[in-house]
């Protein structure tokens, strides 16, 4: 059996790099989860929920838009916190997986909450719900088809 050294447990250089070269790609973050608990300088929040009730409302107040500004500045705060940790400490693979799935989480948040912010988010879930909705169908009219063909 080969015996493993200390230094087999903690990321390379090279791993480094490439965690941190996509946490700076476009669109990493795209199927990242918004954070169900986040802790920002010692407040424990539901980004998750937060982004849900944001998106439900019909039209966002000036104080939700300053809540969301200041949302979106512990999220940067704490996401380049992660990223200065994944860049600079000695890390295993595990804690290294974990700050950059909380940056990317943090990050994928920030883009929602800029999204809603700008008024985007709701023309994206409608879109969204237009192209699931023909594809339900198209999807319907294919099952019809090889029905009536196999039967």
């Amino acid at each position: 059996m080969i015996k493993k050294s200390d230094n087999d447990d903690y990321i390379s250089a090279r791993e480094r790099r490439q965690l941190l070269a996509a946490l700076n790609t476009r669109l990493f973050w795209v199927g990242e989860e918004v954070p169900y608990r986040t802790e920002v300088d010692g407040n424990v929040y539901n980004f998750h929920e937060i982004v849900w009730d944001l998106l439900m409302k019909k039209e966002l107040t000036d104080e939700d838009r300053k809540q969301i500004d200041n949302y979106i500045s512990y999220l940067q705060d704490k996401a380049n916190e992660d990223k200065l940790e994944l860049k600079t400490e000695r890390l295993t693979r595990e804690e290294a997986k974990r700050l950059f799935d909380e940056a990317a989480g943090l990050m994928r948040t920030i883009m929602d909450l800029k999204d809603i912010e700008e008024g985007k988010a709701k023309e994206k879930r409608k879109q969204f719900h237009e192209v699931f909705a023909r594809q339900r169908v198209a999807e319907a009219r294919r099952w019809l088809r090889f029905l009536k063909e196999n039967t």
